[in-house]
Formats: structure tokens, sequence, C-alpha cells
């Protein structure tokens, strides 16, 4: 099999193809020859070597990919060979063949196109955790949605139009047709506008009752303030805090010092919430996984949502796949095709 490796922590040249032989797949798994895999900003940071729980260098990225089984061991009585399906990989997913444990692996509609489905393992679960699960999204319910134009802003930005949410979000001006498109009803660019003073001027002063943070650090105070009571605040990236090539202890310490702390008596005072989302932490309940996309592939085979595909690379352009991510931001899913 061919493999992409973090040789070490860097920019997109650490990215190195690697050949080895197949691997057999263990008790409880599956092996999966894989047509196409999702590149996601997950990755960078591991590149980068600032995400949080990541194994050390060197490794493997990757987590979301759709292929074919051709191979089932023992200890898996629901999926078989030849079938046509799309997994979470905790790491290793750049690769032509992976061993997946089967309660990570989903079953592919038969007109799915393999390109779609490589796109929703992360983007997608994330989103539904965030908005339904722990958001207790409602119908009408006022939704900001940072960096809207990014993977995991568009599918929240489809759950949340299915759910009728009023959809809020910030991105690059460039972006705003995009996104009124798929269904966005308020954009600005928060580069050139106060997102907080202009969300709460159309809400007539009043403020948002989910708002989902993949920025971070200076962010956080301001996203509180636009909470409305019962409100809540949920956080899942820190991307305001991750911008250079390598691990910048300066530049993190700097970010943590500026980190605001929310007490149980404040939270209780404001009547808010504040809420914190990392998928990477969810391998121990893989039913929750199955349970949730579920759904999503229910809401898919309806014709709900479609994932917007940006560009795909052949596999060995993993370096080219993510200098086009860092880039070009946003736009849609970035793919690896092997």
């Amino acid at each position: 099999m061919r493999q992409i490796w973090i040789t070490e922590t860097g920019g997109p040249n650490v990215l190195k193809m690697q050949e080895t032989a197949d691997p057999i797949p263990r008790n409880g798994e599956v092996r999966i020859r894989v047509e196409a895999i999702g590149v996601s900003f997950i990755d960078v940071l591991c590149r980068k070597g600032v995400y949080p729980g990541m194994p050390a260098t060197p490794l493997v990225p990757g987590f979301e990919i759709a292929g074919t089984i051709d191979q089932v061991s023992q200890g898996v009585g629901d999926l078989k060979e030849g079938e046509q399906v799309f997994a979470l990989t905790q790491f290793g997913g750049y690769s032509d063949v992976v061993c997946v444990p089967h309660k990570q692996v989903f079953r592919r509609l038969d007109w799915m196109p393999v390109e779609e489905a490589a796109a929703m393992p992360v983007n997608y679960l994330l989103a539904y955790q965030m908005l339904v699960v722990m958001g207790s999204l409602r119908a009408g319910d006022a939704v900001l949605i940072h960096q809207a134009d990014r993977g995991v802003g568009l599918a929240a930005l489809d759950v949340a139009t299915i759910l009728g949410a009023d959809t809020f979000g910030t991105a690059p001006l460039t972006r705003h047709e995009l996104l009124r498109r798929r269904g966005l009803a308020h954009v600005v660019d928060m580069t050139k506008e106060d997102f907080e003073r202009v969300f709460r001027g159309e809400r007539d002063g009043r403020g948002m009752q989910i708002i989902l943070d993949s920025l971070g650090g200076v962010y956080w105070p301001k996203n509180y303030r636009l909470l409305m009571p019962a409100g809540r605040l949920i956080n899942y990236g820190l991307n305001s805090m991750s911008g250079a090539a390598k691990r910048s202890r300066r530049q993190w310490l700097r970010g943590l010092i500026m980190l605001p702390y929310y007490t149980p008596l404040k939270l209780m005072r404001d009547n808010k919430g504040v809420l914190g989302v990392d998928l990477n932490q969810l391998w121990s309940a893989p039913e929750l996984q199955q349970r949730w996309m579920q759904q999503l592939v229910d809401w898919y085979d309806e014709v709900l949502f479609r994932p917007l595909i940006d560009k795909t690379f052949p596999l060995a352009e993993a370096a080219a796949a993510h200098q086009y991510l860092l880039d070009r931001p946003g736009l849609g899913k970035v793919l690896l095709i092997p």
C-alpha cells in the first residue's frame, strides 16, 4: 500500500510518500480499498504539530475515507466484502488501503458518489453534534457560524438550514454570494465590520441562541456577549492561535493567557452555556457516531443537502493539497484520490 507520512512537524514539504505491505485487519476490523480521502484542517494542525492528543511523528494523518471493503475479520457481523462504505479513521487515512474498526464504518447509498461520501464524516458529524445534540437547535433559532465558508461551517449551514434556523455567518466578502446561494441569510466580513455590532443590530438588540466558534482566543468574549439568555457558545477550534507553520510557544502562550474563564457562578448568573467539541475524543463512543450519521444519510437520501467538493488531488500530491487549503481555505472539501 501507499501512504503519506508526516515525517516531522512543519510545512507541506514534510508530507512524504512511502510504500509498504498491505495491512491485515485485526479482530473487529474491515479492510477498505480507498477511493477518496478527505483533507481537513485537523490534518494541517497535525502537520504543524499543534493538534491536541496527536501521536508523535512520524505518523500518517487522515480522519475520513471512502471506498470498498475487500476483507472482513472475525468479530464483524454487519459488513461484508464488496460493500461500498465510508469511514472515520483515527489517523492513518492518507493511504490507499486502511483497516478500520467496523463500528466506525458507514454504508454508502448506491447513488452516493465516493467523493461526497469522503467529505461527510468529519465535517457533518461535527456539525450534527454541535447543533443537534449539544446545541438543541430548534426551528427559528438564531445561529451564528464563524468561518461559514470552511468545511465544518458549510456542513453546519446545511444542518441549520434543514432544521429551519435563522442563519448568520462570518466569511470573506468574496464568499458571500456562494454562502447566500447555500442558504446563509446574514453574513459579514469580520475583517471589515464588527460582527457583534452588526448582528446585534439585525436582531434588534437580541443575541444568538447558538454560536459556533472555530476561532477561539480573543473572539470568545465577543461571542459570549452576543449570546442571548439561554444561549450556547460551542467551541470547536483555535484557528486564531494556530497560524504559524510550526508550533510557536510564544503564540500559544499569548493565546492561552487571553482565554476567558467561565465559572459555574458566572454561567448561572448569565443564563448561558459554554460547550466544547472535539470529535477526536469520541472514539470510545462509536454508537453515537453511528446514530448521528444515520440521520445525516437519511437527509442525504432525501436530497436535503449535498457536500460541496472544491478540488481533488492525487494522493502523491498531498503536499500540494495542503498548500491549496492554506492558500484558498473554504469553498468546499479538498480530497485526495489514490
